[in-house]
Parts: C-alpha cells; structure tokens; sequence
C-alpha cells in the first residue's frame, strides 16, 4: 500500500534561497507541493510570481502559482535585490514562463486549501507573512486546519540581518508578523541565527552544482550573484536560510535541539521593530510557549538533501 503523501503548502517570495527550498520540496517523495502563494520581498510581487513560475518550469511540476501582496500591510519596506539581483534570480536573464499565475488571490487560496486539506496541510512560511496575515484577518479560524506552521524569520537572540536586532522576512512587514504568529497556538521557527549555524561550505556548494542535470544548471546560475556576494562579506559558508526552514519542515526527525518558548514580535520598537522577542529565562524552560525554535540539526543529512535536490533529473 502506497503511503498517503503530506500536502505542502510554501508561502514564499522567491529568491535564490527560495528557489533550493522550492527544488528541495520537489525532490521530497513523502510531500506533495499543492500550490505555492506569493508575496513581494526580497523583489517585488511581478519578479516574484515570474520567479515561481520559472522554477516549476525547471522542475517540470504543473503546481499552482497564487499571487499575493505586494507591499507590506501598513509601511513601505525595502526588498533584498542587492543580494538576489534585481529579478530576484541573479539577473541571468532565465527565459520567463509561459504559465500564468491563477486568478486567485494568494489569501484566499490559503484558506481554500486549508478546508481542502484540513487537518492534514503543512503550510511552510519562506517570506514575509503578508499573505496569511490577510488570510487569517479573513478567516480566524486558519489555524485550527493547519497541521503544521513552520515559519523561516527572526533572530531570537537579537542579532539581526536587516537591522541590528531584525531578520528580513519579520522586518519586512511586522505587524503581519505579529498578526500570524500571535494567532497560531504553536508554530515551528526556522530563524537566520540557526542559518548561520548551518552555513553549506563554498567548496562543497561549487561540487553539487557539478551535477549534471538542469536543476544544479539552473541553481548555479541563478545562485551566482549572491554566492560571490556572500564569499565577500561572510566567509567560508554560504547561509541558505529557506532551505534549512525546508529541510527541517521536509524532515523535522533530524532536528537535534529544538526549545519551546514564548515568542512576540515587536511593532513599536525605535531600535528594535521587526524583532523577535524570546522568553529565554529558566524558569520558564519548562512553561512551553507558542513557538518550537530550531536550535541544532543534523548537518550532514541537511547537506544531503540540498545535493540530492540539485542532482535530480
């Protein structure tokens, strides 16, 4: 008896990170992509959408592709093209799709599919929360459908990407962020300090993009601009932040630490908006908390699963 594949769900803004969790989630026999809804932010909600449609193209997947928001919901924010390119996939200058985006709106196929999949619908977070802030403004009750939230942001010690103390993805659009996080009693946190404890060395990225198949061929290029950028400023490691949220959402049994705690986002803060705030006290080790962060996972079997998912044919 064949078993039942888990319907997967990526709210995303794809981005060259976006791009290996989405080639990830395509190579994983146990999920099945269901639709990918899509928001402005690391480039704008055209770029973005064309991005998704471009690499279920490359993946030859015929997955719905649902546009969302194109700003945040109530203050301008500043996307992330220094680092992904100005299209958002490395200006290589990939030939577009000849797919459209469903006529849909992102917001509500979240919801749609949540009926459809009640219970049983893994919803991955790769971008701002634009999208399931409105969905959820919409309809309350989201969260009770939804077997698991798994949400890549934040910095839960302070130590920021976008400012000194937020991450992008939270940054980008706070008070969706607080919308989101404060209506889901549990929510899995994949945050960039975890990324950055989990950096794919260069060398060994420049090896799997060797592969020969389309999908390592696609990846190394679009990937290019932002692996020189990042080997300039950051070091040995490449942070693929989307991809261990991916890894971890795929395959949550190779996670070796994760801790329970309460979690905020601060909305208000001169210094500190876009922050994730974190309970770390002791005493409250043992309270539980509505989010589960990703402290430590296995390496190694992270490591495979990016090769794996750019050596597929």
């Amino acid at each position: 008896m064949t078993e039942q594949r888990i319907p997967l769900l990526i709210d995303t803004d794809p981005g060259v990170d976006d791009a290996l969790a989405l080639l990830m989630a395509f190579n994983d026999p146990r999920h099945e992509v269901v639709g990918l809804t899509i928001a402005a932010g690391n480039v704008g909600l055209a770029h973005t959408v064309a991005n998704a449609l471009k690499i279920c193209d490359v993946v030859g997947a015929d997955v719905p592709v649902f546009a969302g928001c194109a700003s945040p919901l109530l203050h301008p924010a500043v996307d992330a093209a220094y680092v992904h390119g100005q299209d958002g996939l490395g200006d290589v200058g990939h030939a577009p799709s000849q797919r459209q985006a469903e006529s849909e709106h992102a917001a509500l196929a979240i919801l749609r599919l949540s009926h459809q999949y009640a219970g049983q619908l893994l919803l991955v977070a790769l971008g701002p929360l634009t999208n399931l802030a409105v969905a959820l403004k919409l309809d309350p009750s989201l969260p009770s459908r939804i077997a698991r939230l798994v949400v890549m942001g934040g910095a839960v010690t302070g130590h920021g990407n976008m400012t000194a103390h937020a991450e992008f993805n939270i940054a980008f659009d706070p008070e969706a962020a607080h919308i989101v996080l404060s209506a889901f009693a549990h929510f899995e946190l994949v945050d960039w300090e975890a990324t950055i404890s989990h950096g794919l060395p260069h060398g060994e990225v420049l090896r799997w993009l060797d592969a020969d198949s389309p999908r390592a061929k696609f990846f190394e290029a679009i990937s290019r601009k932002t692996r020189e950028w990042s080997a300039d400023r950051r070091g040995d490691d490449w942070y693929a932040a989307d991809a261990l949220a991916m890894a971890h959402a795929l395959e949550p049994e190779s996670a070796l630490d994760v801790a329970r705690r309460v979690l905020v986002v601060e909305t208000e803060g001169r210094h500190t908006r876009g922050a994730t705030v974190v309970d770390w006290r002791v005493e409250q080790s043992d309270a539980g908390g509505n989010a589960s962060i990703l402290l430590r996972y296995d390496r190694p079997r992270f490591q495979r699963r990016v090769q794996a998912a750019l050596a597929a044919t």
